[in-house]
């Protein structure tokens, strides 16, 4: 069901990953439905152009730079969004770095930053804001996590173990705090029209391969016969967020095209 233009008005948000790829898309798809929305990410310039650009709509947006990975950032950044725009509302943990290498020779130092960004920075942020939200028993959370969470890819131990971290610590958080009002629900997308994506493709055009599968890397294709848009992705967050959802928590909604086989 979609929600409804000004259906969030009022309401305000922290969104992480706010810079681009999907994080910049729910940053969006909140605002479009009236809410006021915290953009954070650690490229402040990226950031800032962001956020410019959606004000510049009529958005109201606000950038607050901080690196999820550090508690003393984390902290201030969200006491600075609860001062400027009010009580959060909702929070949506969408900032995430993907590192390749194989399971038995990924570099130590690639493991640790996927780790620290795609699940410390889960629970830092997570932490920050749940506990401002549990003395207003209300509040609602979506971490974004990937397919690869629950489905083994070659090259992406450590992308793969850090959102089944990240995945499995939301509804652990959700169990927690449901009794407060608070939800918590978790979207998994898997190949998505994206700058991490079109990294991965090392330059080349692999589309084709994507849509396709490739049985030597045991991966299928995606029977959609699409990439799914950043706004895709966004358009499920926001569903979890809103009132359409409001007897919906601890649940993974997967987002994509068909790929893991409703697995």
């Amino acid at each position: 069901m979609p929600v409804a233009v000004e259906a969030l008005s009022g309401k305000v948000a922290l969104v992480t990953g706010a810079a681009g790829g999907i994080g910049e898309a729910v940053v969006r798809a909140l605002g479009e439905r009236g809410a006021c929305v915290g953009a954070l990410d650690n490229d402040a310039e990226t950031l800032g152009a962001s956020v410019d650009k959606l004000v510049g709509e009529g958005l109201r947006v606000s950038s607050f730079p901080a690196d999820i990975t550090s508690p003393t950032e984390v902290e201030a950044a969200v006491s600075e969004v609860e001062a400027v725009l009010g009580p959060i509302d909702f929070l949506v943990n969408a900032a995430g770095v993907l590192r390749v290498g194989t399971a038995t020779s990924a570099d130590l130092a690639d493991w640790d930053a996927t780790f620290a960004v795609n699940a410390r920075g889960v629970f830092l942020v997570s932490r920050a804001v749940v506990n401002r939200m549990v003395p207003r028993s209300a509040g609602a959370v979506v971490t974004v996590c990937s397919n690869a969470a629950a489905t083994p890819r070659i090259q992406m131990a450590a992308y793969a173990a850090s959102k089944a971290a990240s995945a499995m610590y939301t509804k652990c958080l959700g169990l927690e705090v449901a009794r407060h009002g608070i939800r918590c629900n978790v979207v998994s997308p898997g190949s998505t029209d994206s700058a991490m994506l079109r990294r991965l493709w090392d330059g080349e055009d692999r589309l084709a391969a994507t849509l396709e599968g490739d049985p030597a890397a045991f991966r299928l294709g995606i029977p959609i016969g699409k990439l799914a848009a950043p706004a895709d992705v966004a358009e499920a967050v926001t569903f979890l967020l809103s009132d359409e959802a409001g007897h919906v928590t601890l649940q993974d909604l997967t987002v994509d095209g068909g790929a893991t086989l409703g697995v």
